[in-house]
């Protein structure tokens, strides 16, 4: 196997990297469209948790919000700029049932007793990584734990918006 590079961020999350590509671990063929787009949004999303929250951030430098960190994520890994707040953004992409998540789809939650008021970026079995709140850090959370999942309002994919934003 080539080169394999192995990094920790500052939640302790190992993250592995191939010769810098976007190639799996394993023989399969690299990735391609969107498939490769939400690798980059995950790898991405990871590498950003233990940076502070901050009302209204909208960088690693500042700290992020809900919205700010998604928006950084998308922006960076996939080109796509998404609206400023959480529930703006769920406007968006194709709705996804909670079964048919998908690594790289966006999950919301009612956190503010109003609809669609947190938004966090869904990494698979069961897990998102988002920025919860003040004096917390982005981090990943179990979506089925009670407070989150009694919390859950839906999901959206956004691959059709990155398909037309190449």
């Amino acid at each position: 196997m080539a080169d394999e590079v192995l990094t920790e961020n500052a939640e302790g999350v190992v993250l592995y990297s191939a010769d810098g590509s976007s190639e799996s671990s394993t023989a399969q063929e690299p990735a391609s469209g969107w498939k490769a787009k939400t690798q980059e949004v995950i790898i991405n999303a990871l590498s950003l948790t233990g940076i502070k929250y901050k009302f209204g951030g909208n960088s690693p430098e500042t700290g992020f919000d809900c919205s700010g960190f998604v928006r950084y994520v998308f922006h960076n890994a996939a080109n796509l700029t998404l609206p400023p707040t959480a529930r703006a953004i769920s406007q968006l992409g194709k709705t996804v049932k909670k079964d048919e998540l998908q690594p790289g789809d966006l999950v919301f939650f009612n956190t503010l007793k109003s609809a669609f008021s947190h938004v966090g970026i869904y990494i698979g079995d069961n897990k998102f990584v988002h920025a919860p709140s003040s004096g917390k850090v982005v981090r990943v959370e179990n979506m089925q734990a009670g407070y989150w999942s009694s919390r859950f309002n839906g999901a959206q994919r956004l691959d059709k918006e990155a398909e037309t934003n190449q």
